[in-house]
This record gives structure tokens, C-alpha cells and sequence, in this order.
């Protein structure tokens, strides 16, 4: 990625209204292209690595309609790539922010049925676990993230030994990326290798949610 990139979103979070950035709009059109050459460049090798859908580059205008926070502009770039369904699951995110770049692989919003499988796996037993206490998952990284319940699921045992599994909303791993990995020259063959670090997780959560609670296709 090249520093043009990191000072446009700089200069954007100081000036974030519709005078500035229209005043920057040819600039910001050439960063933009700029970005999504690398996030093409990334896209591609990941479909030498897993089966995924179509590439989603998301736009950098906010959604203020429903927002507190009026400011018209994200103050990042970011893009998606969810595993190709119906025989993956889970998907790819990357977020470009200065200060605050992170890769995201897993899943942010299951549905009801799907949350309900998931939790009943990890009752029964421990093989996520196992999968997030490898060295290769907490070196990358660190442990599960995301929302959770304050106490245990309706039909869960507040003192099972893997509450804290079971009660996620998110099953997320994340990994952060300092400014200088972001504008290194490796950075697309890195975020790949990030990815491809993740494929236990992934599979793992695929095979519980293409089958049921006896290991039966459904």
C-alpha cells in the first residue's frame, strides 16, 4: 500500500465534510484506485487458497440516516470476501485505518438457527477450544473476539466450562497491522497468510454448520 494512501485518510479525518472532500475529489479518486488494485491483488490470491465469492469494496460514504455521528466520510478503506456458500462458510475482512488497520476472519452476524448450532457444538465438546489454544491461531491472533451475552444462552448451563464460548453473539479473529506492515512491499502476500492462518477456525465452523448434532449433512 503506498503512503498516499495513509495521509489521504489523515487528512480526511481532520477534514471530514463535504466542502473538503470535494475540493479533494480527483485525490481521492486516485487513492481510491490505488487501494483496490491491492485489494484486488489480495482478492486473487485468495482464490488460490479457499473458494470465495465476488470481491465487496466498500464505499466511503456513511449511512448518517439512522447516526448520531453526521460525518459524511469513513475514515477507512475496507473490503470483503465471504467464503462461497452453500459449501463454506464465514469470510475475509480488511480495514485500512491509520493507527488502526486490522484484519477480521469469522463471523459477525449469524443468523438464530445457525447461533443455536454453533452453541450446541461447543456444549457438547471441545474442539473449538483446542483450535483457538493452537500456537499457530494465538500467535496470529490472540484469542476469540466479539459481542456476547452477560450471562448464558435460554437452555445453557451458566457453569459449563466453555461459557464463555457459547455465550459470543460474534466469533471473530482479528489481527492488528501497524502503519509500516500496511506500507510494506510484502503487505498483500502477508494479509493472505493471515488468512489462510484462520482455515482451522473457518473449517471447523463450516463442518458444524452443514451438519447436525450427529454429524449428518443437512
Amino acid at each position: 500500500m503506498e503512503k498516499e494512501v495513509l495521509d489521504f485518510l489523515n487528512q480526511l479525518r481532520q477534514n471530514n465534510n463535504r466542502e473538503w472532500f470535494a475540493e479533494n475529489k480527483v485525490l481521492f479518486e486516485t487513492v481510491k484506485d490505488k487501494v483496490h488494485t491491492v485489494f484486488q491483488g489480495i482478492y486473487e490470491q485468495l482464490t488460490t487458497i479457499d473458494e470465495v465469492e465476488p470481491l465487496k469494496k466498500y464505499r466511503i460514504y456513511r449511512d448518517i440516516r439512522f447516526s448520531a455521528d453526521k460525518t459524511p466520510y469513513k475514515n477507512h478503506f475496507s473490503m470483503f470476501a465471504g467464503r462461497l456458500k452453500p459449501n463454506y462458510r464465514g469470510g475475509y475482512y480488511l480495514h485500512i485505518e491509520p493507527g488502526n488497520s486490522f484484519i477480521g476472519i469469522g463471523f459477525f452476524g449469524p443468523e438464530k438457527d445457525d447461533l443455536l448450532r454453533i452453541r450446541k457444538e461447543i456444549e457438547l465438546d471441545n474442539e473449538l477450544q483446542q483450535i483457538l489454544e493452537s500456537q499457530e491461531i494465538k500467535k496470529a491472533f490472540g484469542k476469540l473476539e466479539g459481542e456476547e451475552l452477560k450471562t448464558a444462552p435460554k437452555g445453557f448451563d451458566k457453569n459449563h466450562e466453555r461459557i464463555h464460548l457459547i455465550r459470543k453473539k460474534q466469533f471473530l479473529l482479528t489481527h492488528q497491522l501497524a502503519d509500516k506492515e500496511v506500507l510494506d512491499s510484502n503487505f498483500e502476500q502477508k494479509v493472505v497468510e493471515i488468512f489462510h492462518t484462520a482455515r482451522p477456525f473457518l473449517d471447523y465452523m463450516t463442518d458444524v454448520l452443514l451438519t447436525n448434532l450427529n454429524g449428518e449433512r443437512v
